[in-house]
């Protein structure tokens, strides 16, 4: 099974934990992205999602503007090294319900992986398998 490393996003969006659920939201819509990682004190404080968005902030009636990301993010970071497999990052998002994963190298952050990434490992895997067996058949 292949590894993570070829579809780490590294140019991944960060705000500071005193921004807001707006910030947020502003910067996931225009990037086409629907999570961004939340720092403080120069080191990774947790991640906000469009369903954090959805659920701690417009499901409770509260304004995203008077959000602060520190009362509305993940703290619960659900980290992989970037030479993690597929199958184990998979399995890491169902046990604990989440779409993203931190990579961390070490104590070091590098980046994140969606689970649209792992689908698309998944599905790139398939297809030179496929190639492979058609090879093999026509040879």
């Amino acid at each position: 099974m292949a590894d993570i490393s070829q579809r780490i996003e590294r140019m991944v969006a960060v705000l500071d934990e005193n921004k807001t659920a707006l910030d947020a939201a502003r910067l996931m819509s225009e990037r086409f992205i629907g999570s961004v990682v939340v720092t403080g004190s120069a080191t990774v404080k947790g991640i906000f999602t469009e369903r954090d968005l959805m659920k701690c902030v417009i499901a409770a009636g509260l304004d995203p503007a008077a959000v602060k990301l520190k009362d509305s993010m993940c703290q619960r970071l659900v980290t992989v090294p970037p030479d993690e497999n597929v199958e184990r990052c998979l399995e890491l998002m169902k046990q604990n319900q989440c779409r993203h994963l931190l990579v961390f190298e070490g104590k070091e952050f590098v980046g994140i992986v969606s689970l649209r990434d792992l689908v698309q490992l998944l599905l790139d895997e398939k297809e030179r398998l496929i190639q492979e067996l058609t090879r093999y058949i026509t040879s």
